[in-house]
């Protein structure tokens, strides 16, 4: 009996401290359309598509044909996006941007 009531005083002061999550009502700890968020894989970021629009917009004419920098690093080229990574953030602020260029460094060539 002492061990029961030893039990179920660990259990509540391990919820009262937030290590166990409240269960209220009947709802699940974990609601199955975050497990499916967070599982489901993400959609490859295509490079002429998607990224290279920002930089264009963003970038040039210097990092494209003609600029002044485009022979050291062409923003036209993803392998010098891949080689600058998230250095390009010193220029790019806007957050769905910066998001779009990590899912594109994340995933294999």
């Amino acid at each position: 009996m002492r061990i029961v009531l030893v039990f179920i005083a660990a259990a509540f002061l391990l919820i009262d401290i937030g290590r166990i999550p409240k269960r209220t009502g009947s709802a699940s700890f974990i609601s199955p359309a975050k497990v499916s968020a967070a599982s489901a894989p993400k959609a490859r970021v295509d490079f002429e598509s998607q990224l290279k629009p920002i930089f264009q917009s963003k970038c040039m004419p210097c990092h494209f044909s003609g600029g002044k920098v485009y022979d050291r690093m062409p923003f036209d080229k993803p392998e010098t996006i891949r080689k600058l990574g998230t250095k390009l953030f010193t220029r790019i602020k806007d957050e769905h941007d910066r998001q779009l260029i990590e899912d594109f460094l994340a995933q294999t060539p």
